[in-house]
């Protein structure tokens, strides 16, 4: 695909525009300005102003900011020393997540002005540019509305005209109902502007613009449902809380929206490989992907490429040995994964009586189960660049004692053998044993196989995908539900479940909520959906509740979407050493949680809206502050 090239010298005339001759020497152009009249009667002049507002886009995850943001909420662990406090703390502050940058609004307003007032540009080119303009004003409306609630909704360029009032440039908060009216009315709008011609999946499209609106009403109307659970947190004004009577139209444009994409635009799940895993994880490593809608491209050799896979590939299969292993995916939800007869089981580790089961290879234990899991995540004994992951926490004896030590290089003697050996995996597992797992799994969804994609100087071009198909299925499914409609819910997830290789149908009667939010859990874990979607269903602050965990919260009530999730555990694999035994050699695991997890996370009232700054206020004393803070 085509990248949009960013020319640094034209970024600048959207904030400082022509220049007024105040003298000879300010007669001299200007080497690093270009006037805005003159960049916007060139299309490539205005592309590489696009092309900055494009890179300034927001995304909650992401894999150029590498691996941190996918490890919060116990879906994973971080193997880390210096981010252990994900784990340690006790919660999240007032602050997390906000969002507050108007100077990006005044810039994209700019830009949609002189788009629009341009003479220059043929109907055709400036259609798209104001289009894919207003859909980065929208999407950035969005992210703050997510994360703010109702925001002073700004769409012309304001200035100042020296006179010392700045009352005219103070704008109150809009209405949280007002800000997503907006994101959904502007995407209806834009979608029949854009340039059907144009195929580069890292621009806006139509497609792109329906999916923003399906995500965007569905969010509003869970607000306008689930709020009503947290009446703590709404504000007298709208500006934070959504009216329950809202929610049907909102359920009724998300659903809309989403189907226009599913009967017309061209779009379909990605069924590529013959092996269902490998074909789940594929789909995001292919850049043709038939379920890519908007991606963040990549191009390694176009000096954009990202540390994913440096920061997060096996230890033993790095491209350098310096940098692996710190996204370790949680037992918490590695266990989400069905079973393939529709039915949620913890790993089986022991009997009904007690005793240890014993498996001849690692993978064994995980047989049976969504092929998800394994396009998600890189199982112990696991393939990646076609070496098996060594991934064990020491030698159990028969009497149950455990032989381990610090680092596969330290080799123990084994009682019986007579030499030291290697008693615990390359891969981990250690306490405290940072860039390798500590919990027994490393992620594979993002995880670019390509030589040398590991290493530091190069990187990974694998993209990032903003918006796909599975997504709007399961949108649809989940607007369909809340109308009324189990059975044309039922028929949208089990498209996306028969993908993962489940070959009976969910019946209309197993279409509940909890299903609805089990299902996008792990069809779209690690991709930025987890938090947002934990907030508009009002489960935030039951799921992260503050309380410790044990081994029998983490293995039952396995599908209760409002099920405890505090604390990240793993899944430790021993060999088992009993000569003579036909057992010796086999493999058992045990439910562990790594010793650096001290901390429980609990979410307040407060983290539902993200604390506006005393400094914005004081500068503007009709914004409204966010309630419980």
């Amino acid at each position: 695909m085509k990248k949009i090239s960013i020319i640094l010298m034209c970024a600048g005339l959207l904030i400082t525009g022509s220049c007024r001759k105040d003298s000879d020497f300010l007669e001299v152009p200007p080497k690093a300005v270009v006037d805005a009249n003159v960049a916007f009667s060139d299309p490539n002049l205005v592309l590489s102003i696009l092309g900055d507002l494009y890179n300034r886009y927001l995304d909650f995850s992401g894999l150029d900011n590498g691996w941190a943001s996918f490890v919060d909420f116990s879906e994973a662990f971080p193997s880390e020393n210096g981010s252990s406090y994900f784990v340690q703390r006790t919660g999240w502050g007032y602050g997390e997540w906000g969002t507050w940058d108007y100077t990006y609004i005044r810039e994209l307003n700019l830009f949609i002005q002189r788009a629009t007032a341009s003479t220059a540009l043929t109907d055709a080119e400036k259609n798209q540019f104001v289009a894919e303009g207003r859909f980065l004003r929208a999407s950035y409306y969005f992210e703050m509305v997510k994360r703010m609630g109702g925001v002073p909704l700004i769409t012309e360029p304001l200035d100042y005209d020296f006179s010392g009032n700045v009352a005219v440039l103070q704008k109150p908060r809009n209405k949280e109902s007002e800000i997503y009216d907006f994101v959904i009315s502007e995407a209806e709008a834009i979608k029949v502007l854009f340039n059907s011609g144009i195929n580069d999946k890292s621009r806006a499209s139509k497609g792109a613009a329906l999916a923003m609106e399906a995500r965007a009403a569905l969010y509003a109307a869970s607000i306008a449902k689930y709020g009503v659970t947290t009446p703590q947190v709404t504000l007298t004004g709208g500006e934070v809380g959504i009216p329950s009577s809202m929610a049907t139209g909102y359920y009724t444009k998300a659903l809309a929206a989403a189907q226009e994409i599913i009967t017309g635009g061209g779009y379909s799940l990605y069924k590529q490989l013959p092996d269902l895993s490998d074909n789940y994880a594929n789909l995001f490593l292919d850049k043709n992907s038939s379920e890519s809608i908007f991606v963040e491209d990549f191009k390694a050799n176009g000096g954009k490429t990202h540390g994913f896979t440096t920061n997060n590939q096996p230890f033993s299969i790095s491209d350098e040995g310096l940098d692996a292993g710190r996204l370790n995916p949680s037992l918490n939800l590695v266990e989400a994964y069905e079973m393939l007869n529709n039915t949620y089981a913890p790993i089986a580790t022991k009997t009904a009586g007690g005793d240890p089961i014993y498996y001849t290879d690692q993978l064994d234990a995980f047989a049976g189960r969504d092929a998800r899991l394994a396009g998600t995540v890189l199982l112990p004994n696991g393939l990646f660049k076609g070496k098996r992951t060594e991934v064990f926490a020491g030698y159990q004896l028969a009497d149950g004692s455990v032989i381990a030590s610090g680092d596969a290089t330290q080799t123990r003697d084994v009682p019986g053998l007579g030499t030291a050996i290697q008693v615990v995996g390359k891969d981990g597992i250690v306490n405290g044993g940072e860039y390798r797992t500590q919990t027994g799994f490393y992620v594979r969804k993002y995880l670019d196989p390509t030589v040398g994609s590991g290493r530091r100087g190069r990187g990974s071009d694998v993209n990032f995908i903003r918006y796909r198909y599975a997504e709007v299925l399961l949108n649809a499914a989940e607007a369909s539900f809340e109308l009324g409609d189990a059975a044309t819910a039922a028929g949208y997830i089990n498209q996306v479940r028969a993908r993962a290789g489940f070959t009976t149908p969910l019946t209309v009667g197993q279409i509940t909520f909890d299903r609805i939010v089990h299902e996008r859990r792990v069809e779209l874990v690690f991709e930025g959906h987890t938090l947002f979607d934990m907030k508009r269903w009002r489960l935030a602050n039951v799921v992260w509740d503050g309380n410790q965990m044990t081994v029998a919260d983490l293995v039952s009530n396995i599908g209760d979407a409002r099920k405890r999730n505090t604390q990240p555990f793993g899944l430790w694999p021993y060999k088992y050493f009993n000569p003579g035994n036909p057992n010796s050699g086999k493999w058992i695991f045990k439910e562990t949680k790594p010793a650096s997890v001290t901390g429980a996370n609990r979410f307040q009232l407060g983290n539902y809206y993200s604390q506006i700054g005393d400094g914005i206020i004081s500068a503007n004393p009709k914004i409204v502050r966010q309630p419980n803070q």
